[in-house]
């Protein structure tokens, strides 16, 4: 998939890595609303809006953001072709007057402003993750494919940040979700999200030219099944690593090497025959990647057969200077197996005198979620590398994260959306959002106030208000605050528009903010609420225009 390129007052930006990211991903009563603005001469009007979600995902206490660079992408190369403008006005009702396509025609995201959190922050319900401001017809429009690139997006990173931290930081996480994802889209979107959620690579191919993310895989069953015996394997010569030698019959190598071991003491006769049509995909897949050579075990015994002739093959490519990869697990008792595995690593490594074996990479797949990696940490086990799928990529413990677009502006009036339920009910006007920090560097409070308000500073005592609740409200001497907002999209403003970073770093700085929460805010059990407030003069105004919009009723 190719991007188009937009050129926009002199700057120029790819359009969205998906094609079918377009104007027309909308919904049709965004076109309805917008030929209604326009009919009522109100298209033009400015008009805000924040974009935020109203609960963590999970079960959680806390969400990653993501999606922002394809929202921006879309907005820097939205334009409505010829063939996208008719295609409208037939299906909009037959009492469009044409002008409105010349309106179409003209319309371009040149005068809309967007405000953002940087792409991979931790958010929190409430807290506009972007606000765009705009002619209220062309913000309408943008409405519905925003929320389709932020929604899933910041769900799977949020997943795949969870995954990393009941994995622990010393662990490897490969995705390996691309069978099991929905449909090319899911699966893409997936990979590029889980890397910036804290996973060190993907199976993924395509993912992996498109965004530069590191390439992970070996073999599957059905290689180690397609072999019948070590007879099949022609060409048995293997150069040296430093190609200082040959040797000539790498299948006896390996064989008298499996004799070998098979009279060791120390491993108590674990095993005595092992499966040959294994041992023969194991050496042609040693022939073919000497320096990457990482075995699947688990096709017919693990303990019995599996694993010794994974070292009888490593141990003949050590005599010739190379170095095994290590072995993958793919079923049965991953703890048991990785332990008992590990062990006869260290055992050849002490009787065979062979530096390094015990530290042989033990990789383990399987249908794995954060329960099973849970479970796994408090077992004990004995495995370097996890490869998750489709628990992962399809974010199998909850569809979506229900990111909602409200108008919170419009003419400098501010708006409100009311409701009875007080979790719906928006938070009105154009605002500035911060976050503050405790002495001990982490992240205590985030905070919005009125756009005017001045700044809070550090060393200086802020009374923090929850939105709707009267009772909840706490003053709190920052030690550092950070202003969350950024202009990602300046349109007619001639602010400074800030550089969309490279997927690496918006992935460290994910794993940065990770570190920068208090323990007890991101644990996977009973995790505490981290707290979203409101200044007390934001919340004074909240509550007026609260009272002000809701009717009265009359009792009779």
């Amino acid at each position: 998939m190719e991007a188009k390129a937009s050129q926009n007052a002199g700057r120029v930006m790819d359009g969205p890595i998906n094609p079918m990211v377009t104007p027309l991903l909308t919904d049709l009563y965004q076109f309805t609303m917008a030929y209604a603005y326009w009919k009522a001469g109100k298209h033009n009007e400015r008009a805000v809006f924040d974009l935020y979600f109203r609960k963590n995902p999970f079960g959680g206490e806390f969400t990653v953001f993501a999606g922002l660079e394809e929202c921006i992408k879309l907005i820097a190369n939205f334009k409505l072709t010829e063939e996208e403008v008719s295609f409208i006005y037939k299906s909009l009702p037959g009492s469009c007057e044409e002008g409105f396509l010349n309106y179409l025609r003209e319309i371009d995201c040149s005068d809309v402003e967007v405000y953002a959190i940087s792409e991979g922050t931790v958010v929190f319900p409430k807290v506009p993750l972007l606000r765009l401001e705009g002619p209220v017809a062309v913000v309408q429009l943008l409405e519905t494919p925003v929320l389709n690139l932020v929604n899933f997006a910041s769900l799977v990173t949020t997943n795949a940040a969870r995954h990393r931290l009941v994995a622990g930081q010393s662990k490897m996480l490969f995705e390996f979700g691309l069978r099991r994802a929905q449909g090319p889209d899911g699966a893409i979107g997936a990979s590029k999200y889980c890397y910036i959620g804290g996973f060190d690579a993907t199976s993924n191919v395509a993912a992996g030219r498109l965004f530069g993310i590191p390439l992970r895989g070996t073999h599957s069953h059905a290689f180690v099944s397609s072999f019948m015996s070590p007879d099949e394997i022609l060409e048995r010569s293997l150069c040296s690593s430093d190609d200082s030698s040959t040797c000539e019959d790498f299948v006896t190598l390996v064989h008298s090497w499996l004799s070998k071991m098979q009279w060791l003491k120390s491993l108590g006769g674990i095993f005595g025959e092992t499966n040959q049509s294994e041992l023969a995909a194991f050496i042609s897949y040693a022939l073919a990647f000497p320096n990457n050579f990482l075995a699947l075990v688990d096709t017919y015994d693990v303990i019995r057969s599996g694993v010794p002739n994974f070292c009888a093959v490593a141990l003949a490519l050590s005599d010739l200077g190379y170095r095994a990869v290590g072995i993958r697990l793919d079923s049965g008792d991953l703890a048991y197996l990785s332990s008992e595995a590990r062990k006869i690593f260290h055992t050849i490594e002490k009787e065979l005198g062979v530096p390094g074996f015990g530290k042989m990479i033990i990789t383990a797949s399987n249908d794995l979620n954060e329960e099973t990696l849970d479970a796994l940490r408090k077992q004990g086990h004995e495995v370097d590398c996890f490869g998750i799928g489709t628990y992962l990529v399809t974010c199998y413990a909850q569809a979506a994260l229900g990111c909602v677009f409200k108008l919170v502006e419009i003419n400098n009036q501010p708006r409100i959306k009311l409701s009875e339920d007080v979790s719906k009910v928006s938070i009105p006007c154009k605002k500035r959002c911060y976050r503050l920090y405790g002495k001990e560097g982490y992240s205590l409070v985030d905070i919005m106030t009125g756009e005017n308000e001045p700044c809070p500073k550090v060393g200086e005592r802020i009374l923090c208000r929850h939105p709707f609740s009267e009772s909840k409200r706490a003053y709190v001497v920052p030690k550092r605050v950070e202003e969350l907002f950024k202009c990602y999209w300046p349109g007619k403003s001639g602010k400074l528009r800030e550089e969309l970073p490279a997927l690496k770093d918006i992935r460290d700085h994910c794993i940065k903010q990770l570190e920068q929460m208090r323990p007890d805010h991101i644990r996977r059990l009973n995790p505490t609420p981290y707290k979203v407030s409101v200044s007390a003069k934001l919340y004074d105004f909240i509550h007026f225009l609260w009272l002000n919009e809701a009717p009265v009723g009359e009792l009779q």
